[in-house]
């Protein structure tokens, strides 16, 4: 006899999700998912809730900069997003970026950051990023496990940075390094190109 599959709830239909790049019509949502997951715990180290407006500056810094906004959407419904952007403002930091990643309450054991992660893993990979950082609270450690399945390291540790619902908050630097490549190889490849086009 052939094993039963397990039950599920009545009704129950798994997720089809879609990642895409995020739009102005997700603002609301994103909105919401980052004051409950992101200001609402310490996921965040903002203390106060944000605007749409305030998110919609955001998103055309990232738009104009480059860099990725990813949501993940089931049947309409954005359920989550994952984006990066520049990790410090000095040039010798180029090829480095912070990320950040939060998923909607009800929707946090169906795989939803993962697949974000990974669609966002692999657009720095085609950007040429060599280093991704995350910045997590160190008593978070659902988050900490999360990274480290996705093959992050913790490369730091900073006691007492933050402060939020009247305690001390310790962050820890979360990193994953992508093959190091020199950047000059691109150039090269490119002048070698036209080279052979002549």
């Amino acid at each position: 006899m052939a094993p039963s599959a397990p039950l599920q709830p009545l009704g129950y239909r798994p997720p089809r999700l879609q990642i895409r790049a995020a739009t102005h019509e997700d603002l609301p949502v994103i909105t919401e998912i980052y004051n409950e997951a992101g200001v609402g715990t310490t996921a965040s180290y903002d203390l106060e809730p944000v605007s749409v407006e305030n998110r919609r500056v955001w998103l055309d810094e990232r738009i104009n900069g480059g860099t990725p906004v990813l949501v993940a959407e089931d049947d309409g419904t954005v359920l989550g997003y994952a984006s990066y952007g520049t990790f410090r403002d000095k040039a010798g930091y180029a090829h480095t970026v912070e990320h950040s990643v939060y998923v909607a309450r009800g929707a946090r054991a169906l795989g939803v950051g993962r697949m974000l992660m990974l669609a966002l893993i692999d657009r720095a990979r085609g950007d040429g990023v060599h280093a991704m950082i995350g910045v997590l609270d160190a008593d978070n450690e659902a988050s900490v496990h999360f990274h480290e399945k996705l093959g992050f390291v913790e490369v730091g540790r900073l006691p007492q940075v933050g402060r939020k619902f009247d305690r001390w908050l310790d962050a820890v630097f979360m990193q994953l390094t992508f093959p190091a490549a020199d950047p000059g190889d691109e150039v090269q490849a490119r002048q070698a190109a036209v080279s052979i086009a002549r």
